[in-house]
Formats: structure tokens, sequence, C-alpha cells
């Protein structure tokens, strides 16, 4: 069930209804049926699906913490590792690994006829997967108890708010709030709901809006050269932004209506200073889990030097992987991984130069420097995240500044640029949300937007309240568009 949809206006508020009017003991059986529900519009047969998984890891999460022995603890977690991770694998990653070793034999003239049947990916087994495994790991590691109700448990993975695409949020986080009896309290209802709408606006108005151009342009792209590239591939960088933290603040929103508190998912990342400082603020969740079930597993940066480069990509290429079977995401995170490594190579001649050049005098301009070197190499790397194929992705990337000293040539891709989907009048539009966008999360700088619009006067809030309503009622897209994070 999508967010952006009518379905989903009618299911929230009669769940709502029901949680606040049934009585406390009760509200898990409720949560894990409506998450079941939701679960199954999109399609029942993977139900089954999500139960492996979660009955799996209760199962070892039970034996893990009833056995003092070492080794039967670990063969345990391996056991539940290698079956929820099987899965994983061979809904999203078989038919890859076996497209990509045919290729392989047919580039030395070998035959290659393994086949294998094709499923069709269910949706969000990345997320509930890796919130199954990393709760039998924390008790493995001792970080955690196991629970032994598996409602709640079944609940923790299910959970219908962040089931398709995240927060990837931890058991030690939100099974302790299934316990925690929630009154109806009006402020905090209306702050879940205001999150709520602000997702869905940067969804319907700003995403999917960006999502029309950006769809025409990336669908052949060796069709386009220079300007249309460029700006095709600085609205995805938006457009992918606004989809996902769309539905984070969705998630966020409507858990938060009920009395759960998720962990934020994204905090402003495209004003980043540095592409550490990125991976810091975008899906905080994921890039936290591969922090600490990958990288600091792989020995962290408390090894050799060539050894931390090593985990270093490693973390990130499995990490490209994870959103999706293809060599572009494979590419993707190898990207981010060279920047990492780049960032730690050169931090000293970086230094240098700024003293050189007495730039840190001004630091306003030398964080603006900063953010935009950022905010470049970040939608370059999304070039290879979006492109269908390692093909069209090198065509964009030896293409992108094509005619860039032709002037007449410029002035053609301008006027082309809105016969790209997108009439001049929403083009214009898209660009004004974008502008809202970076102003919003300027001054959210100075604190949660929420609360600074809560100190407002009563006619300024409900100017914004209304301005974002009557955005989203004429302004949004309303196709129905499945959130990007869906597929993965």
């Amino acid at each position: 069930m999508l967010f952006n949809s009518l379905p989903f206006l009618i299911f929230f508020p009669t769940v709502g209804v029901l949680y606040f009017a049934c009585p406390h003991r009760y509200r898990w059986i409720l949560l894990l049926t409506a998450s079941g529900f939701f679960y199954m519009v999109g399609r029942p047969a993977y139900l089954i699906l999500l139960m492996i998984p979660t009955l799996i890891n209760y199962l070892a999460g039970l034996k893990i913490s009833q056995t003092e022995d070492r080794a039967r603890r670990k063969t345990y977690l391996v056991l539940a590792l290698v079956s929820s991770l099987g899965v994983l694998f061979t809904f999203k990653y078989l038919h890859f690994l076996n497209d990509s070793l045919r290729g392989l034999f047919q580039q030395f003239n070998l035959s290659y006829a393994v086949s294998f049947p094709t499923f069709l990916l269910p949706l969000g087994i990345s997320f509930y997967t890796f919130r199954a495994v990393s709760y039998t790991v924390d008790i493995y590691r001792g970080k955690l108890k196991a629970e032994k109700h598996l409602g709640t448990f079944a609940l923790f993975v299910t959970f219908f708010p962040e089931l398709l695409a995240g927060p990837i949020e931890r058991a030690s986080n939100l099974i302790p709030q299934f316990y925690e009896k929630v009154e109806f309290e009006g402020q905090r209802i209306l702050d879940g709901l205001k999150l709520m709408v602000w997702g869905l606006f940067k969804k319907v108005v700003i995403a999917d809006k960006l999502s029309i151009l950006v769809d025409q342009v990336y669908a052949d792209p060796t069709q386009h050269t220079g300007l249309p590239l460029i700006v095709a591939t600085l609205f995805f960088t938006f457009q992918i932004y606004c989809d996902f933290s769309g539905y984070s603040d969705m998630a966020i929103g409507a858990a938060q209506v009920m009395g759960f508190r998720l962990m934020d998912n994204f905090q402003r990342p495209y004003f980043s200073r540095s592409i550490s400082e990125f991976w810091r603020r975008w899906h905080i969740s994921l890039s936290t889990w591969f922090r600490d079930y990958v990288y600091i597993s792989l020995g962290g940066n408390r090894v050799t030097t060539w050894r931390w480069y090593y985990n270093l990509l490693i973390t990130f290429l499995l990490s490209g992987l994870w959103h999706g079977a293809n060599w572009t995401f494979v590419v993707w995170g190898a990207v981010h991984g060279f920047y990492f490594l780049v960032a730690i190579w050169t931090k000293s001649l970086r230094e240098k130069i700024v003293r050189w050049v007495g730039i840190e005098r001004f630091p306003i301009c030398h964080q603006l420097l900063q953010v935009a070197i950022t905010f470049a190499g970040i939608s370059f790397a999304w070039i290879f995240f979006r492109a269908k194929s390692i093909s069209d992705a090198f065509y964009i990337v030896t293409h992108l500044f094509a005619g860039a000293g032709n002037i007449g040539q410029l002035k053609h891709s301008m006027k082309g640029l809105f016969d790209l989907g997108l009439d001049r009048y929403e083009f214009f539009i898209a660009l004004f949300s974008i502008g809202w966008l970076a102003l919003v999360e300027g001054v959210e700088g100075k604190g949660d937007m929420r609360h600074l619009f809560s100190k407002r006067p009563m006619p300024v809030r409900w100017a914004i309240y209304y301005f974002l309503l009557f955005a989203i009622l004429f302004f949004g897209e309303y196709q129905e568009q499945a959130f990007i994070y869906f597929q993965f």
C-alpha cells in the first residue's frame, strides 16, 4: 500500500481510531493485523516470505539466549544469517549472479545454459531482512535480550510505517515501545500529521514532478547531450532525496501519531561539507547498519592502513549492492568508497591549500565551497545509481558538457528542456519547489522546523500549512507512483 494513495488515506485514520479505542494489552494484535493487511495489498503471497525471516530470527534469538556454549551460539547465529540472507539472495540476487556468469562465459565464447525461474522481487525484502538480522546479531553480541513474545517480535519486523522502506529500526529502540501504554495526546498527533504532510509534499509535488523529466531523459540518454543530461541528473539528485526522505517523514510521522519514536533517517544531507558528513546525514538507518554490522565486524579502522582502506571499500560496495541487483549500483557504491579514500589521502594537501589561499578567514565562503564540491560529487555519483546500464552511465558522463562552448547549441538545448515532459509552467513549478525545499532546510539548520513554526504567530503558521495543502492539491502528481526505495 502506498502512502500517497487513497487506500492509505482510509487505512491510516481507521487504524489510528481503532488503536486508541483498543485496550493497551490488545494493541499489538491490532497493529500486527494492520501491518499484515498493509503488506498483503501489494502481493498477498509474499506475506509468507515476510514470515520466514521473522520466525527464523525469533527462534535463533531464543536459542542463542538460552545457551552459554559459544560454539552453539555461533552455530545458531550462522544458521539464522544463512537462512535469512539466503532468502534475500534467492529473490534479489540469484538472477543477477546468473546473468553475470552468462556474460562472463560469453566473453570467452563458452556456452552457459543454466537458468532459474523468474521471481518478482518482494516489496521491502531488504529492509525487513536487515531488521530481523540485526536483532539476532545484537543478541549474540550480548547487547540485547531475546524477545519471548512471538507476536511482539513479529510486530517489530513488520510494523507497517517502516515495513517497506525503513527506517531500518533497531529492536533495542522499538520493541520496548510496544510495551509502553500510549495515551491520546493532541499535540503529539498534530506534530506527527504535520510531518506526514511535509513528507507528502516532498513526494507528490517535488519528487514525482521531477521524475517526469528524469524518466524521459534517462529512458534513452543517447538521444540527448549537454544541458538535458545535466538538468536530468540534478533533478534526479533532488527527486531521490525528496522521494525517500518524504517516505521517511511520513513513516516517522505515522508512527508518532500512535506514540512510537522512530529514528531520524535524514538530516539535511545536501548541506554536508564532506562525503563522510553526507553519509552521517543520508539514510542514517542503513549507513549505521553497515557501520555496526559490516564495517566494525571487518575491523573498522583498528587495523593496518591498507586493511582499513579495504574495509571501507568493501562496506561501500556491499552498500551499493544492497540497493539493487545491477552493476550500476555496485559502481555507485565504489564511487563513494573512492571518494572516502581520496578524502583520506588528500587531507593534509587540502589543509595546506586552504591555509595558502587563506579562505579560512572567510568561513561562510569556505563552507559554501565545501558544500558545493560535495554536492557536485554526490550528483555525479547519482548518475550510476539512476542509469539503466553501465553503458548508459558512461554515455551520460562523457556527454554531460558536450557543446558547452557552443552558444547556439546551448540556446537550442534550453528551449528543448520544455519538450522533456514538463511544459514551461511545470518546469518552473519544479524549480520553485526545489528552492522552497532548500529554504526550509536552510532554516531547519537552526532547529526542528515544526518547533520553529510553533513559535510563530498563528496566522503565519496556518498560512504555511495552507500553502503546503494547496501545493499538494493543485501541483501534486497523482498517478500513485511507488516510492523509489520500494524496489530495494
